[in-house]
């Protein structure tokens, strides 16, 4: 039995002699492509006319340069300081690149001499600056570019890196003016160009803080200290809950190849990004020139991009989402690619995405801005109440309760023509603010289930979803008013850190 073990032995002790006389085995290098990075990026000075940058409004991308030689590019980008929507019936004073978050997006050729103008909007406030990170020199811009309100200020630099790069205003405070939506993307491609695909799209995800919390109706501002502490109100795609849902998703067929340049504004957050359904058949990591294949999640670090490619397959509706998954589905990181097409049931046999699975975000919310607009004026009626509150049911009870609400029979007691709901309205305030346990008889049927408390919603969103509940399937039941759940809400004794 020990025979085989001396052989062995043996044998590894002549390898270790060869290897003694002969010196280690040589170390075999791997071919490392030329990337055209600064040393090699220069290639020489501009030919022809000045090229005016075509620039766009995320989620669209400028047609690619088709350039064979340097050019000299200028592009004029614009910062103004506008009010704009970041959740329906909320409104945030953004600061932006060419009013839009994120801001204007850019594209021009290794090589290319870039000459930047920024203009900042005699309306705005504060003074701003751009950072590019795809600059070589100090502060990417921000010392050429200080721009006071009125004025305008030039600069110029070469590409001398091919890759995607953030930008972002510089200011002091950095850290508010990045949060106020202050970023966005340039592309610089390499000389050869881009392979062709059927689309290409623009996200960029960004964390904000309003004083108020998620979903709070009216004007919100900035708040210095939940930034700071790095506890973001909402997380986003292209700057505002709905930017990429309902009409505004992104819209593909199937058998097509998609490509999207993502970056993350931050100021803080690190995404996890992610397409449910898909598998990204390339990304550029870090929207650098070396690449992974077959990627499920991609990291995208705070002031970092990078560039995903996959092709479609099966027609639905597919989820992008930062996977650090509270911040999709309660802060707002949450975007829809509608694919059209022919089923391929040898691929995927199942149904069309449930509404259920993402909740509210699918429909549109604009009866809940409708209803708050009222609410400010104090005209709000039943109506605008009863539409507000079939917005906000889908996905938030009707996992449980069912489109119909008629429950599910032995597990989730139904609300259609509930007695239970329907003869203390109060209570039923109670049971959505403080959740409910243990045994329940509704319509002379006993149900021991579990209902999480969902106090996470605003006051206004409880009252206009039990105001459709209790004026629906044939309950006839009173409006619930906002001011009603928060006199129950302020009476109600929590755990410190809990949800109020």
């Amino acid at each position: 039995m020990k025979r085989p073990l001396i052989l062995l032995a043996c044998a590894a002790s002549l390898a270790l002699g060869a290897c003694t006389q002969q010196g280690p085995a040589p170390i075999v290098q791997q071919a490392v492509a030329d990337t055209g990075g600064s040393k090699r990026g220069d290639f020489g000075p501009p030919v022809g006319e000045p090229i005016h940058a075509v620039l766009t409004s995320p989620p669209h991308v400028p047609p690619p340069t088709n350039r064979t030689q340097p050019a000299k590019v200028i592009v004029e980008l614009e910062v103004t300081e506008v009010d704009m929507e970041i959740a329906e019936g909320v409104t945030y004073t953004f600061w932006t690149f060419g009013g839009t978050v994120p801001g204007s997006f850019i594209r021009v050729r290794q090589g290319d001499t870039v000459e930047f103008h920024l203009k900042n909007h005699p309306d705005s406030k504060m003074p701003h600056n751009i950072d590019l990170h795809g600059v070589t020199g100090p502060g990417g811009g921000a010392a050429s570019s200080f721009t006071a309100p009125g004025h305008a200020s030039q600069f110029t630099f070469k590409a001398l890196n091919q890759g995607l790069y953030v930008y972002h205003c510089a200011t002091a405070p950095v850290g508010m003016h990045v949060a106020n939506g202050m970023y966005g993307l340039i592309l610089v491609e390499p000389p050869e160009g881009l392979a062709p695909v059927d689309h290409e799209f623009y996200v960029m995800q960004g964390d904000f803080y309003t004083v108020g919390k998620y979903r709070e109706k009216g004007y919100q501002a900035f708040d210095m200290q939940k930034a700071i502490d790095e506890n973001a109100t909402y997380v986003l795609f292209n700057g505002a809950e709905t930017a990429l849902t309902g009409p505004r998703a992104l819209k593909v067929k199937t058998n097509e190849t998609v490509r999207m340049f993502v970056g993350n504004g931050g100021p803080n957050l690190v995404s996890s990004f992610h397409v449910i359904g898909e598998i990204f058949d390339k990304v550029q990591y870090e929207g650098g020139t070396r690449f992974q294949e077959n990627v499920q999640t991609t990291l995208i670090p705070a002031g970092g991009a990078v560039t995903v490619e996959f092709h479609t397959e099966v027609p639905g509706n597919y989820v992008l989402v930062d996977h650090s998954i509270f911040r999709a589905f309660n802060k707002g990181a949450l975007a829809i690619m509608e694919v059209e097409g022919d089923q391929k049931t040898a691929i995927y046999s199942g149904k069309q995405l449930d509404s259920v699975y993402i909740g509210d975000k699918v429909a549109s919310l604009a009866p809940v801005a409708a209803a708050q607009k009222s609410s400010a004026k104090g005209t709000l009626t039943i109506e605008q109440q009863i539409e507000a509150g079939r917005a906000l049911f889908a996905g938030t009870c009707s996992v449980c309760h069912q489109d119909d609400g008629r429950g599910l029979p032995n597990v989730f007691p139904p609300l259609a023509k509930s007695d239970y709901l329907v003869s203390n309205p109060q209570r039923a305030v109670e049971v959505v603010l403080n959740g409910l346990s243990g045994p329940v008889t509704v319509n002379g049927a006993t149900f021991n289930s579990v209902m999480p408390p969902m106090s996470q919603l605003n006051d206004d969103e409880i009252a206009n979803i039990l105001t459709y509940t209790l004026n629906s399937w044939g309950n006839k039941g009173p409006a619930v008013t906002a001011e009603q759940v928060a006199k129950t809400r302020a009476t109600t004794k929590r755990a410190e850190g809990a949800a109020h």
